[in-house]
Formats: C-alpha cells, structure tokens, sequence
C-alpha cells in the first residue's frame, strides 16, 4: 500500500480520501483494520510498521455525486460494514429521495444502494448495535462534496488541518447525473488528505484513434471500426468502470468479436504473421530487456519463500532493482 520512501504522517486522528471507488475502499479498510489482521495479509513490512504506530481512527469517503452513483462495489461496501472495531457514520440527509429511486436502478447498483441504504438509515439489531459500542474506529460516506481547498495548519503550514468541501447537487439522474455547485462551504478538520480518482488512459499512437474527452478507443465490442484488424479491451475501451471481473467479461466480449471477424472473413488469417517475434525485434532495437514468464516465477517463488519465513503468504520486493537481481537480470 505505502511505497517505502513515502511515509505517510498517520500521527492524526481524522483522515479524508477523496474519491469513492473501490481503491478509496481499499485504502480506507488498510487504514482502519486491526493490525494482527493485516500481519495475515501480503501487505509489506514497511507498511505495517507504520500501520503500526498510526492514530487514525476515523476515515471519511468523499464523493462529488450520491448513493446512487458511487463508484465502490457492494463487495468493498461490505467489507468496510462489517470490518472489525469499527462503526459506520453517515449523513441521514444523503439518503433523502433514495428509496424512492431504487426501483429504477439495475441489479447490481440496486444491492449496493440497499446496503448503504440499511447502514446509514436502519436501526442495528442488538448485536450489531453492541460491537458498533464498542468499536474505537469510524468509517463514514460523505455524498455531495467537492473538495476546494486544503486548509493548513496555523501553527505549522507544513501539516493539514482540515479541507473546505463545496456542497453539490444533482442535476439529471442516473449514472448521467452532473454535480452542480450550491454554493455553500463545509470545512473538515482532519490531518491527513488521500486522492483516489482521476484514472485516466492516455494515447500513445497517432495512428490509433482516441476519444481524449472520454479517454477511450472509440470501439464496437472492442472492434476499432477507424483501424479494421484492431482491437482493444480494459479501461482503453470502456472508460474506468467496473471492477476485475466487469474488465474480464468485457474482455470476453472483444474475444468473441475476433473470433466471429476470423470466421466471417472480416478479418484475414491466411497470411503469416511474425506474432512475438516483431515485438521481440523491437524491445532489442529500443535496448529493452523484457522480464520473461520463467523469470517472473523466481521473482513470485522468492516473495513466497519471504512470506512463508514469517507467517504470511507473501512479502512483496519493493524495488524494481530487487526484483530484476532475483530474476536474474542483473547483478
């Protein structure tokens, strides 16, 4: 998670990640979660040596729009539920109007509206409502906020104290909703500000056709009509959507277009091709040694060893030169 030569100040109390996908998820569960369970996990030792020391125990989840147009999954909304010593906190008048939208939404934006519906809004039973008491550390949605401005610290302008957020609305519905400014201001005192958002694919071929306002390939079940014999799949052709299994079955789909163009004849087969071997040409002709699949092996069997040494199922290397020397590469 933590780069080692980072180091993030985690000596606050309140942290706010901007951003409300599944990465903000992710980073506001390793913020939040006991320590003896992520020592089970791949997280690297650095990591959990400053995990260790942290005195973060409430992380907000800032998004420009509403529940209905989070980008997270129900997957990783769960997860932070139900993570251990910790309690949710939200904002009941995030959920005005919500309900009443649900019936129009699909299957899968459906469950997780209901989830963050019964979160914020129902009354825990006994035994939920018992380990919420008792939890030390709190989690919480915010929905209709813009961050403006960063506000630091009077004593020591090199620290944070809190960020002003703008106050949205929604104008249209659905995933077409565009946030609109109210203008009204809320100032949120926290000591540490985490970005997640802006992924964003860039073009590196002038000759490929590129959509730069919506960063994608214009595409057809992944075909690039403007350049025949071309295809693309992932972010490139979709736009960042959608988790790895959403990526892998759009995938799919651009498998099948190759697929029926090779048997349509669309797409020509009959001549040779030189497949890897021009790739190979070129990375030699540009000084590139690539890391091959035999060499990637000792690099994931020596992460694996590492781990096995101290009870988890991998420690990661952390530099690039590492890695190339387990490899073999370099010396």
């Amino acid at each position: 998670m933590f780069p080692v030569q980072l180091g993030p100040d985690l000596s606050c109390e309140t942290a706010v990640i901007l951003g409300q996908g599944n990465v903000a998820l992710d980073v506001a569960r390793v913020l939040l979660s006991p320590i003896d369970l992520l020592k089970k996990t791949d997280i690297t030792q650095p990591a959990l040596e400053v995990l260790e020391e942290s005195r973060v125990r409430r992380v907000l989840i800032v998004g420009r729009r509403g529940p209905t147009q989070i980008a997270g999954t129900v997957k990783e909304v769960r997860e932070m539920v139900n993570l251990p010593n910790t309690r949710p906190d939200m904002l009941a008048s995030d959920f005005e109007g919500v309900k009443e939208a649900l019936k129009d939404l699909p299957r899968p934006r459906k469950r997780l509206t209901e989830l963050m519906l019964k979160t914020a809004m129902e009354t825990p039973g006994e035994k939920e409502h018992e380990r919420r008491e008792k939890a030390s550390r709190v989690w919480g949605l915010r929905f209709y906020r813009s961050p403006v401005e960063i506000l630091a610290d009077p004593e020591r302008s090199s620290r944070t104290a809190g960020i002003r957020l703008a106050v949205n609305k929604l104008e249209g519905s659905g995933e077409g909703a565009r946030a609109v400014l109210t203008g009204e201001m809320e100032d949120v005192s926290c000591g540490l500000i985490i970005s997640s958002i802006g992924y964003k694919s860039l073009s590196i071929d002038p000759s490929v056709p590129f959509d730069s306002r919506r960063a994608i390939v214009p595409n057809n079940m992944g075909r690039i009509q403007e350049a025949p014999g071309l295809y693309c799949s992932g972010w490139l052709k979709t736009g960042p959507t959608g988790v790895i299994a959403t990526t892998l079955n759009n995938s799919f789909d651009t498998a099948r277009s190759v697929l029926e163009d090779m048997d349509s004849g669309t797409l020509n087969t009959s001549a040779a091709k030189p497949g890897s071997q021009s790739i190979n040409a070129l990375l030699e002709n540009r000084g590139v040694k690539p890391v091959t699949f035999s060499e990637w092996e000792k690099i994931d069997s020596e992460e694996v060893r590492r781990g096995a040494a101290i009870g988890k199922p991998r420690e990661k290397l952390l530099t690039v030169e590492e890695m190339l020397q387990v490899a073999g590469k370099i010396t």
